[in-house]
């Protein structure tokens, strides 16, 4: 069992501009915002910072403006526990029609994406979350999904000098071929996050130099347990990807957790989880499972993997 006062944790990816946080499932109301209060279980639970994922501009805005409100409150008054909440910039693979509907041209959306980040650069440690996903092309086809993940890789890649938060699902050939081809975008490396593809894809990405993320996703057969196993520790970072990507019951690899979080959905409170809607302090979970697949020390691993993620996305630090 880890210590949460003594692993130190990062959730690279937690979607907190998602309405679910708000109260809001599916259009319908179910309970008053308390994202203050997810935020805070995350923290108690040895979180140091969370990165806000956004998918869009609009997203970009708003994960901005959610820190600039939030961010003192979790400071408690002492500086030198530095910047807690930062965000990515970039447009997600099944939301690239957006750069022919949302501006007259998809130079205009990319002048504002390079906007946001001219002016919260101290915010936005990752250029993201973006890639291709060939698993979800009704929302965008593939050949969109790549003239858009390329545009987004050379020019705000080489604008922002950013270390890349990647989506893949599905089209690791063709991610780590554009990857490839343009690797003189990237020079600060990055991570494919969510992973669950194979053990030779995933050797594929880390031989580019690329981190891999793992959340409860990553974790759901037993197949893809074998594959995080045999993940590099030093490429290894942790994420939630919450709401979503939790560990359910039916994983295998729930067997190998040990902290149980409350929830409940007819009887809820802002102290617990609400119920199948998963949030950062979960990210204990993803500790305990892989710290068992590779029979280590869990307060070891948390270290190993805080410091892989602080030399990536926040290397001043």
């Amino acid at each position: 069992m880890c210590s949460t006062n003594r692993c130190r944790l990062i959730d690279i990816g937690a979607n907190l501009v998602d309405e679910m946080y708000q109260g809001i499932y599916n259009g319908s109301t179910k309970h008053v915002p308390d994202l203050d209060k997810v935020l805070q279980r995350g923290f108690d639970a040895g979180l140091q910072k969370i990165f806000i994922t956004t998918g869009n501009f609009e997203e970009s805005e708003k994960a901005i403006s959610l820190i600039n409100n939030l961010e003192m409150t979790f400071l408690d008054g002492a500086p030198e526990h530095g910047r807690r909440l930062f965000s990515t910039i970039g447009v997600h693979p099944t939301r690239c029609m957006e750069f022919q509907t949302k501006f007259e041209t998809p130079s205009q959306y990319m002048e504002a994406l390079k906007t946001v980040f001219d002016t919260n650069k101290e915010r936005v440690v990752a250029l993201g979350e973006f890639g291709l996903d060939y698993d979800r092309t009704n929302f965008c086809d593939a050949e969109t999904q790549k003239k858009f993940f390329k545009l987004q890789l050379t020019e705000l890649g080489s604008y922002t000098n950013l270390p890349l938060f990647l989506h893949c699902r599905a089209a690791a050939k063709d991610l780590h071929k554009i990857l490839s081809e343009n690797k003189s975008s990237w020079s600060k490396g990055g991570v494919v996050h969510s992973f669950d593809g194979t053990v030779d894809e995933m050797k594929r990405f880390v031989e580019l130099g690329l981190h891999i993320g793992i959340n409860g996703c990553s974790l759901k057969t037993e197949d893809s347990c074998a594959m995080v196993k045999e993940i590099p520790i030093t490429s290894l970072m942790f994420e939630t990807d919450s709401p979503w990507c939790g560990i359910r019951p039916s994983h295998f690899s729930s067997r190998f957790i040990h902290t149980k979080f409350e929830s409940a959905k007819k009887n809820w409170n802002e102290n617990t989880m609400y119920k199948q809607r998963n949030e950062p302090q979960t990210i204990l979970n993803i500790l305990e499972v892989v710290a068992t697949l590779k029979e280590i020390n869990q307060e070891e691993l948390s270290e190993i993997v805080f410091e892989n993620t602080v030399n990536v996305f926040c290397p001043n630090e």
